[in-house]
């Protein structure tokens, strides 16, 4: 009689264990908290944390269960780290999805290696190289940030509509860098600008003197950084200015960020042009920056916006599918982004839910503007203008 009851007890306790171990929905965040953008990711990652917060407040997910987010450190710029970290996701951890990675080669390693092989969606808020819509992926890579192939191309019209007609540029040698070079390089000359000089360089060195000597040599005084705020871009903008060979900074998303203004000096890079992807003037950024006040963040933190509709997008998909399972789950991320569709604003999450137990279709409008994935998982996007002033970058227009 005693071993029947301790069997018993033995029985009830292990499916209290399965029921607690199924209440629980994962995701995996892959960020870059070391390395070249470790001041940009924290933002990143609390803009998907807000999202996630958002679905437990209202009811959580898949009849109130939790939505949690394990996250794991690519490093940005080390492939082996990426692929480890996916792999502990995918494979320890069991998330149902990634949110990731950051950077494009961190993405493209951790896709290649684990995900895709795995089944498993991503959808990145940063990775932004025309590389990763080139990955054999089984439609199971996806951004919510626009590719460098169109930032390239308004970063070139925007220089040569203020009359910038000559530049020399110098790039991270990656995926990140040398998309974005080749993409902003192709419209500039093609519109009738001059690129003098246009070298890549390799990231976290100490010095780059020469490589901006061989740069000035042209006699171009203005200089294009295709790199990121913590590591090169720092160093090649703090030693240009040492030069004293060029007068005028440009740069990409990569390298807005206060970390930049307190390596190199808000005095230095006042009037410095750059851009980043951004949001519209529409109710869905309006509502998520409400939010993200409320909650402590800055609204217009780069790519965290970005970040939020990954995560909201990733939870309505799993929602949709009907299931924590991984199959079926790119199907289901395209039907609930995509229209036809009653419109659901960032943080509607009951009034998504109600509407897909009703077996009605949603059209998720987000916080950086429409989720339209195209066949290779990219999305339409604004572009920001950006000048530095009294020591910020500031948004001066925004571009479609």
């Amino acid at each position: 009689m005693i071993k029947k009851t301790l069997l018993c007890s033995a029985i009830v306790a292990a499916t209290a264990m399965a029921s607690i171990a199924q209440a629980e929905v994962k995701l995996g965040f892959l960020g870059g908290f070391t390395g070249p953008i470790e001041s940009l990711a924290p933002p990143i990652y609390q803009g998907a944390q807000l999202a996630v917060s958002q679905v437990n407040a209202q009811g959580g997910i898949l009849g109130g269960q939790t939505l949690s987010m394990s996250s794991a450190d690519t490093t940005c710029t080390d492939a082996s780290a990426a692929i480890n970290a996916a792999d502990r996701m995918i494979n320890t951890e069991k998330v149902t999805a990634i949110l990731g990675a950051l950077c494009s080669g961190a993405t493209i390693a951790a896709a290649n290696n684990v995900a895709v092989p795995a089944g498993v969606l991503m959808v990145s808020p940063a990775s932004t190289s025309p590389a990763v819509a080139e990955i054999d992926d089984k439609d199971l890579v996806f951004r919510t940030t626009p590719s460098d192939a169109y930032q390239g191309e308004v970063l070139a019209k925007l220089l040569l509509s203020k009359g910038i007609n000559e530049v020399v540029v110098t790039y991270v040698n990656n995926d990140y860098g040398q998309g974005l070079s080749n993409a902003f390089s192709a419209t500039y000359e093609a519109e009738g600008g001059v690129i003098a000089a246009n070298a890549a360089h390799e990231d976290g060195k100490a010095d780059y003197r020469s490589e901006l000597g061989s740069l000035a040599s042209s006699g171009v005084d203005t200089l294009l950084v295709f790199a990121y705020a913590d590591t090169s871009g720092q160093t090649i903008l703090r030693q240009a200015y040492e030069s004293g060979n060029f007068m005028q900074y440009i740069g990409a998303d990569g390298m807005v960020g206060e970390a930049l203004m307190d390596a190199v000096g808000a005095d230095v890079l006042e009037g410095m042009i750059a851009t980043r992807p951004g949001k519209p003037d529409i109710p869905g950024t309006e509502r998520y920056s409400e939010a993200a006040l409320a909650d402590g963040m800055d609204p217009n933190a780069v790519f965290a916006s970005q970040s939020y509709d990954a995560a909201f997008l990733l939870a309505l998909a799993i929602e949709k599918n009907g299931s924590a399972e991984r199959a079926g789950l790119s199907e289901a991320l395209r039907a609930v982004a995509l229209p036809p569709g009653e419109v659901i604003l960032p943080g509607e999450w009951e009034k998504a839910v109600a509407l897909l137990a009703e077996g009605k279709e949603i059209n998720y409008e987000g916080a950086a503007g429409t989720q339209d994935f195209d066949e290779r998982g990219n999305v339409p996007g604004v572009i920001e203008e950006m000048v530095v002033r009294d020591g910020d970058f500031r948004t001066v227009g925004l571009i479609q």
